[in-house]
């Protein structure tokens, strides 16, 4: 191995590990739709959009802390697998509605309006706003994300 190809190979690492780190860094301190108790998502629990296909409330009992939110679960397996894997299962755009997002506000949610697209969570302000969003959801989505980098940290 000549000095160039060991400087590239150093390069590299370092640039995947800054990769890593800011990847961690982003999600750690992303905003999150909370009430005045710190309570995400009106309280329902996130892998139940998963695992049980319908909006579920989440039980006090079955409390889990994550972006400095307090996350609610109907039940401790639904707990587990969040806490295994937070980022799988939290609402994309921090639990704010999806069309607004994609308008660049804030918009609060109805967590009986929401989909799953590609293995993510979007909710909406309501379930009238979720279907209009259908008939261009791929625009509405790449609109979401890219307005989402601006407010996503905004406090």
């Amino acid at each position: 191995m000549n000095l160039d190809q060991h400087v590239m190979g150093w390069r590299l690492h370092v640039l995947v590990f800054a990769a890593l780190l800011t990847a961690s860094t982003a999600a750690a301190g992303e905003r999150v739709n909370k009430d005045a108790s710190n309570l995400a998502i009106r309280g329902y629990d996130t892998v139940a959009y998963f695992t049980d296909g319908r909006s579920i409330k989440g039980k006090p009992e079955f409390q889990y802390v994550w972006q400095d939110a307090r996350w609610l679960f109907a039940s401790a397996e639904h707990k587990t697998l969040f806490a295994d894997d937070p980022v799988r299962y939290a609402p994309q755009f921090g639990g704010f509605c999806t069309g607004g997002v994609s308008l660049g506000r804030l918009s609060p949610i109805d967590p009986e309006a929401w989909l799953i697209v590609e293995g993510r969570l979007y909710l909406y302000y309501d379930k009238q706003g979720r279907d209009e969003s259908l008939a261009e959801l791929e625009a509405d989505i790449a609109a979401a994300t890219e307005k989402w980098e601006a407010l996503r940290n905004v406090p």
